[in-house]
């Protein structure tokens, strides 16, 4: 299971023409599920998530996690975290997970994370079609692999 994690003043997405989430200061997170994945994947994750020191703390050190400056996180599925790009120039995606694996994972992965930070998530919606606006704070964009 893959993350991208991004520190940003505000994120939302936008699913045909309606704003459908929406967070301040905090944390977009894109996730990718894949084939092997398993639900001490979605355990690494949302620790690693609800845990990242990305924050400034008041010295100007990247020291605070997402629940000690008080900030939001919005997650997206996104299947083309999982592209394998080594051969050639078209991305293969035979790693991502179909439906029947990704969507029970990609619930469980938002049901912990809520948990952990003790607030709700804003979601975009799984396989739509999402415009994704964020404005990315630092910038800091960290990736996360539970495989790796």
């Amino acid at each position: 299971m893959r993350a991208l994690v991004q520190r940003v003043t505000h994120a939302s997405v936008t699913i045909e023409g309606e704003r459908v989430a929406q967070i301040g200061h905090g944390l977009l997170v894109f996730v990718g599920v894949a084939t092997d994945d398993t639900p001490a994947d979605v355990d690494y994750l949302v620790r690693k998530t609800s845990q990242l020191r990305i924050f400034d703390d008041p010295q100007g050190v990247m020291n605070l996690d997402v629940r000690q400056v008080d900030g939001e996180v919005l997650v997206v599925s996104q299947f083309t975290l999982q592209a394998a790009t080594r051969k050639g120039n078209r991305p293969s995606y035979i790693h991502a997970a179909g439906e029947a694996v990704a969507v029970p994972l990609y619930e469980e992965f938002k049901q912990k994370l809520s948990a952990a930070i003790g607030k709700p998530i804003p979601c975009g919606r799984f396989g739509a079609d999402m415009k994704v606006e964020l404005l990315n704070d630092g910038p800091v964009t960290i990736w996360l692999d539970s495989h790796e």
